[in-house]
């Protein structure tokens, strides 16, 4: 389609051309054009002639259908590549546990597992399975405190799947937040911010005082700016302080309430601010 453009850059109806049948180029040479688009009486009648000027806009349909159909007759598939089942066999690796060890104890719970898949996954399990206990038995026993076992089992999951565990499937803002405390705690970055992610998008007046002590405890800087975001509101300010989880962020982290309140003051405030950072 060729057309003439008006001034607001809009094709002009009465100056406009379209082919309806198909043309194919056979070479760098081949050439094809309207031989009648316009008479240059018509154009230089027209207010569409700007300082001797005009814009003309072509509309080209490149048709790939035929080309394709060609490919098809002409090649011949003699080999069939699967998909990558890497993550499949790896998960059928920690369901299975051939090989395992190291076991960690959680509570009444025992979960084996194989020392080279954590340490290639974290560099802290890495320190401590090949580094400090490397000279111990083959099958070493690791008690791990102040972890629940469905949250290391998830931690596990994601370890050896690089998929995130079903429990992240639902909105469970809670799992979530114990995912992300473990993940931090083993250097496992991908799962800390898809827990972060997920947090973020959870943040309501019951939970934003406990994602915002988790941001600035485990240094997770988008959700804190997400909780800074959703705290602009006096009224979402109110209703976290009257919540459950204030008292626990005012007494672990004193220095994000100053920070949050000194990112509301007015800027002309700047003093007020740097006094009350200074606390």
């Amino acid at each position: 389609t060729f057309s003439v453009l008006d001034e607001a850059g809009l094709p002009v109806p009465s100056f406009t051309r379209t082919y309806t049948s198909a043309r194919t180029f056979t070479g760098k040479d081949s050439s094809w054009g309207y031989p009648e688009f316009i008479k240059k009486a018509d154009l230089e009648g027209s207010p569409h002639l700007i300082d001797d000027g005009f814009a003309i806009r072509c509309d080209v349909t490149v048709l790939k259908e035929n080309r394709s159909e060609e490919i098809k007759k002409c090649s011949k598939q003699f080999v069939v590549v699967p998909p990558s089942n890497l993550r499949r066999q790896l998960s059928g690796l920690l369901n299975s546990m051939d090989g395992a060890d190291v076991t960690f104890h959680i509570g009444g719970d025992k979960f084996p597992a194989h020392r080279s898949v954590l340490a290639a996954r974290s560099s802290v399990f890495k320190a401590e399975l090949l580094g400090s206990m490397k000279e111990n038995a083959s099958d070493p026993l690791v008690e791990i405190k102040d972890m629940e076992s469905d949250v290391f089992k998830s931690l596990l999951h994601f370890i050896y799947t690089d998929d995130s565990p079903s429990e992240m499937a639902c909105e469970d803002a809670v799992m979530a937040g114990h995912l992300l405390v473990a993940a931090d705690r083993y250097n496992v970055e991908r799962l800390k911010l898809i827990c972060e992610d997920k947090l973020c998008k959870h943040i309501d007046s019951n939970t934003v005082a406990t994602s915002l002590a988790l941001a600035e405890q485990h240094s997770c800087p988008g959700l804190k700016e997400a909780c800074f975001g959703f705290l602009a509101s006096p009224s979402n300010f109110e209703a976290m302080v009257a919540s459950d989880g204030y008292e626990h962020l005012k007494s672990s982290c004193p220095s994000v309430l100053k920070e949050l309140i000194a990112r509301f003051l007015p800027a002309e405030l700047k003093a007020a601010k740097d006094i009350i950072m200074k606390f």
